[in-house]
């Protein structure tokens, strides 16, 4: 049902049945390594180029989540999926053999969260027993469409982050699950004219923290009413300005902000600068960390919030700026005698 001014609260909690992650060999030596699911040493993931490697990681994380749901492809009535190139072709090539209605979705690196709240949306509102959500990227194939050829060998700026090659997958059913999705916040679009394409979690914190004071308003809560508040990919650039405004708003989030693109990686032993980005970032590390410790019990209730940078290489290169968007989805604990 309709939630104060731009959220929903989703009456049937609909469930997170499980979850899986799908990495490249950077990201499993970074300090998440341990916890996900699949560590792919090949970066083309045995094809022949690297959108198809994308679409390659999609493929396996789709496998992987069902056969831990314990779920058949048939079973599975709705697919909620996106990436970052051209088209959302990393989706259509990696889907297209699960034989399950789709719908590709583009949010820039907020994917996973968008993905997320429409799955939960179908489900709380019968028309699915069971979706699919998920949400790839691939530092390759992002370095090509948006940045510069890898042969090229460029500089990076240290306000510059790391794509992550990845994907992270959940499945969500009416009953039965290790977590539940009470409400979403869909994000608006926040535009103030920021340009420079090296710096990105600059230009996704101000819609970080609009989504964030809105979500606030709509369901009546206040920083403390969650463990953790999680961007996607701000880096340590754009975290700091994120609780900068939100300080400005009447909000102190600096004791329970969480950033999966600060998370991730490394930042001095493995030369991501600003840290992680890419749709991939904020799917993979929820899938393979945040949601064993809602599952354990360690954190009853989190604000999930993945953040876009909504450019391509044709509007950067008009000398567009670049707006940001950022989608909210509140996930929390299941009582044991709700499971």
């Amino acid at each position: 049902m309709q939630q104060g001014k731009q959220s929903i609260c989703f009456k049937q909690a609909p469930q997170i049945l499980e979850a899986a992650s799908v990495v490249g060999e950077k990201e499993g030596q970074g300090p998440l390594g341990r916890f996900f699911d699949e560590i792919e040493k090949d970066p083309m993931f045995g094809t022949e180029n690297w959108e198809a490697a994308e679409s390659a990681s999609q493929k396996r994380a789709a496998e992987r989540v069902l056969e831990k749901a314990g779920l058949t492809r048939s079973q599975i009535r709705y697919l909620f999926a996106g990436d970052l190139l051209g088209q959302l072709i990393a989706t259509s090539f990696g889907t297209v053999d699960l034989n399950i209605p789709v719908m590709g979705l583009y949010g820039a690196c907020s994917t996973m969260g968008e993905a997320m709240g429409l799955a939960a949306a179908f489900i709380d509102s019968d028309n699915a027993d069971h979706t699919l959500a998920l949400a790839s990227s691939h530092f390759a194939s992002a370095e090509k469409q948006f940045r510069f050829p890898l042969e090229y060998g460029n500089q990076r700026p240290y306000s510059a982050t790391w794509t992550v090659t990845g994907c992270g997958a959940v499945v969500l059913g009416k009953r039965g699950g290790v977590a539940a999705v009470t409400g979403m916040t869909p994000g608006k679009i926040v535009d103030m004219g920021y340009k420079d394409s090296m710096n990105m979690g600059a230009a996704m914190a101000p819609a970080a923290a609009d989504t964030i004071w809105q979500h606030f308003q709509d369901f009546e809560r206040r920083p403390e009413d969650y463990d953790q508040i999680i961007t996607g990919d701000l880096g340590t650039i754009g975290a700091e300005i994120l609780t900068d405004f939100m300080r400005n708003k009447g909000y102190d989030i600096s004791d329970r902000h969480m950033d999966c693109g600060i998370e991730i990686f490394d930042s001095e032993s493995q030369d991501t600068h600003a840290g992680g980005s890419g749709c991939g970032c904020s799917a993979v590390t929820f899938c393979a960390f945040v949601l064993p410790r809602i599952r354990s019990g360690q954190w009853q209730r989190v604000l999930f919030v993945p953040t876009g940078a909504l450019l391509s290489s044709t509007s950067f290169n008009e000398g567009n700026s670049i707006p940001g968007i950022a989608h909210a989805v509140v996930v929390e604990s299941v009582k044991a005698e709700e499971k």
